[in-house]
């Protein structure tokens, strides 16, 4: 359990944008508070490489957000990081896929199994279902379970327990096999998104 469910501890943020309530941390954006880059709320209880990460979340209909892991900081952007991410949005038009912050952008997309290579866009080997029939599976405007399962060069998204994307990272100049693990409130004229039960084995 890496969330007590009552203060920040081990965690930091944007406290414009991140707080703790009712056992949950909550990211918020507000038209007196417009945001104006992605923020993370980071866990700074190390790098995880090899993990199992669970969470549950609830988003709000307009909102996007995202787990973000073997992740790096921005150094001219505060609480600002880059790298793999487990998508989440409140339109269910991205839930699930592995989208890559401030660098190869789409790696696989929901339904996806894929294959990154240096250089050309990601070659997709397989199929998972249909995007709109696993969108099936999340429950709109409710608390879903978010779990990634990543080992060695592996990464894996379940939603409620179906896999939603796969992908393999053979692209050897731009993969990380370790790094930050931080919760991302996105740029939106108003969002709200909210995190519980979150847990972390490292494998």
């Amino acid at each position: 359990k890496i969330f007590d469910g009552k203060s920040m501890k081990g965690w930091e943020g944007d406290s414009s944008y991140w707080r703790v309530e009712n056992g949950s941390f909550v990211g918020e954006v507000t038209a007196a508070k417009p945001l104006k880059t992605n923020t993370f709320l980071i866990w700074r209880g190390g790098l995880p490489a090899n993990f199992e990460f669970k969470a549950q979340y609830r988003i709000s209909p307009e909102g996007n957000s995202g787990v973000q892991y073997r992740s790096e900081e921005l150094p001219n952007i505060r609480f600002g990081l880059k790298g793999y991410q487990a998508d989440i949005d409140g339109a269910d038009v991205y839930t699930g896929q592995n989208y890559e912050e401030r660098g190869r952008g789409f790696l696989a997309k929901r339904g996806e199994i894929s294959i990154l290579k240096s250089g050309i866009k990601p070659t997709i080997t397989g199929s998972l279902g249909n995007s709109d029939s696993l969108k099936s599976k999340i429950k709109n405007g409710d608390w879903n379970e978010l779990h990634i399962v990543v080992t060695d060069n592996h990464m894996q998204h379940f939603i409620n327990g179906v896999l939603m994307s796969d992908v393999t990272d053979e692209d050897a100049k731009n993969r990380k096999y370790s790094g930050v693990l931080g919760l991302q409130a996105h740029v939106m004229p108003t969002m709200k998104v909210e995190y519980r039960k979150i847990f972390l084995k490292q494998l």
